[in-house]
């Protein structure tokens, strides 16, 4: 999608609730010491990996976004550090299973990671703004763009799997013993970069394995570009 064909939507952000965010995933908010484990508690799917809890800095995550990404095995905590106000572009869980495969006329996509999915529709955007001493749950398969925000950088702490957002650069067909791997918060174009400098020569061929990072363009897709409006 040429650029100059590319459109602004500017989309009014609302308040994340318990009930608002519930198609989403949750809203966690404090309760009382001693009160026993319920519903009210975020539901996990920590199964399939190793847990990773760990606080992530960003920097200069303003309020627009062209592209949106689902985990397809894990659900995702995100919470700012003080409490401060932050965005959260999301769209409904899309992957397609076995028992929801009943609508052939819509468009299914295979992700790197190997699942298939239902790409998200434009008017299916919902952004939501988080404030205060609270930390959202996102479902697994949830699509989420973010966390952004107007600061020119935050801290948030982050629960997903150990390797949700990895690159494995698989070198000649060989197994990974000869390959590399990067956090996808180098950037794949990083990842590249550093792959052809030291591992690549003309007698190699490579591919790169996502584990578990589904990304939507918005943008190249549709011809759109998200705007919040506060």
């Amino acid at each position: 999608m040429e650029e100059e064909k590319v459109k602004v939507l500017k989309v009014k952000a609302i308040e994340a609730t318990a009930e608002s965010f519930k198609e989403y995933g949750q809203v966690i908010e404090a309760s009382a010491d001693g009160l026993p484990f319920g519903p009210h508690d975020a539901q996990l799917h920590l199964s399939r990996g190793i847990p990773r809890f760990y606080i992530m800095s960003l920097q200069n995550r303003k309020l627009k976004f062209s592209t949106i990404t689902h985990h397809a095995n894990v659900t995702q905590c995100l919470g700012s550090i003080g409490g401060h106000a932050w965005y959260l572009g999301v769209a409904k869980p899309s992957i397609v299973t076995r028992v929801n495969v009943d609508d052939l006329s819509k468009k299914i996509d295979k992700s790197p990671c190997g699942h298939l999915y239902v790409p998200p529709n434009v008017e299916d955007v919902q952004v939501f703004r988080i404030t205060g001493p609270k930390f959202i749950k996102l479902n697994v398969g949830t699509w989420h763009a973010g966390p952004l925000f107007l600061s020119e950088g935050m801290d948030f702490y982050n629960l997903e799997l150990s390797d949700t957002n990895v690159v494995y650069l698989v070198l000649g067909g060989q197994s990974h013993t000869n390959s590399t791997k990067w956090s996808r918060s180098h950037g794949l174009d990083s990842i590249l970069r550093v792959t052809t400098e030291y591992y690549l020569s003309p007698e190699r061929t490579y591919q790169s394995d996502v584990v578990d990072h589904t990304t939507h363009n918005f943008s190249k897709d549709n011809g759109v570009v998200f705007v919040i409006e506060e």
